[in-house]
């Protein structure tokens, strides 16, 4: 057994006080020792958190014994180090950018699939699965036959909702990576009359963990150090091509030039012939840096203090 594990999770459930909790929060990550980002706002929390594997079982009970995260469902992942560098605990309007603020998951929301549920459902013939990631996201991987559209964020998934007109009257399951952007995205869908809306509680990864992945075609996107991680594991298949040559390939990069970091599919030897680059502009940029044949480069530390913004609220002064 790994001896790390990876977190993620969220919770739509209000916090009164989110700059006191965020200063509590906080001070309990680093007395675990817990790396990764959260978000906290009004209507709830977010985070993708890594730590040791017994820090993270307390870290889970702590915050499960607060009534307002009693009902939380972590997706854990073994891991064989630390998914992040560094810790932020921030405060924002929302816990996931959506500009969607008159949305409330607690009041309205689409029907909640158990990844066992989805699994019988997903190829009913009057079922649409509806992919509300962003492009990036979906091109390195997505469900078989589901619908994807042409997002650059999720801000702008209200934006695409005439496009799915077509689909009045079917039975639309919405998915993400770990089901907080389907929380907004079918509520929305309701708002905008459409009725038989479901989600696939938990997301990709949870289907992932549960199901064995079966259908996800490709590889998905995570927001940590691993970049995309294997879902499938009963018939895996790819569905992306080196931003180079157009070959087969999910190995993603980013690219060396800095000032680009265009975060693409390179096959391991246009990473060597581009000496890590997206392109010829950015293969002699002079801000390129070393490519080692990952495509990967840690964060600069940059002097990453743990407790800097760590500033007792002033409501608790």
């Amino acid at each position: 057994m790994k001896k790390y594990n990876i977190l993620l999770y969220y919770c739509y459930t209000p916090i009164e006080d989110p700059e006191q909790f965020r200063y509590d929060h906080h001070l309990l990550c680093l007395k675990l020792g817990i790396l990764g980002r959260i978000i906290i706002s009004r209507e709830g929390i977010n985070g993708t958190v890594s730590g040791l594997r017994e820090n993270c079982d307390t870290y889970m009970q702590t915050l499960k014994t607060d009534p307002r995260f009693a009902t939380i469902d972590f997706k854990i992942e073994e891991h064989d180090q630390h998914a992040f560098q560094k810790l932020h605990v921030r405060v924002k309007p929302e816990i996931v950018h959506s500009d969607l603020h008159q949305v409330d998951p607690t009041q309205q929301t689409g029907i909640h699939l158990e990844p066992a549920q989805f699994k019988q459902l997903k190829d009913d013939e009057d079922v649409i699965l509806l992919d509300v990631r962003s492009n990036y996201e979906h091109k390195v991987g997505k469900f078989k036959n589901a619908v994807t559209l042409d997002i650059e964020n999720f801000r702008d998934f209200p934006d695409k909702i005439n496009e799915l007109e077509q689909f009045r009257g079917k039975r639309i399951i919405t998915y993400c990576t770990g089901g907080i952007k389907c929380e907004k995205a079918s509520a929305y869908l309701l708002e905008k009359g459409f009725e038989n809306v479901y989600q696939l509680h938990g997301g990709i990864i949870k289907y992932g963990l549960e199901e064995g992945g079966e259908d996800f075609e490709g590889k998905c996107y995570v927001f940590d150090n691993r970049v995309t991680v294997d879902i499938n594991k009963v018939n895996p298949k790819v569905i992306s091509t080196c931003y180079v040559c157009g070959t087969e390939c999910d190995r993603m990069v980013n690219c060396a030039n800095q000032e680009c970091n265009n975060h693409v599919p390179i096959c391991e030897k246009c990473g060597w012939e581009m000496e890590g680059a997206c392109s010829q502009t950015c293969r002699s940029h002079p801000e390129k840096r070393v490519y080692d044949g990952t495509g990967y480069y840690a964060k600069q530390m940059n002097g990453y203090n743990p407790y800097k913004g760590l500033q007792r609220p002033q409501s608790a002064q």
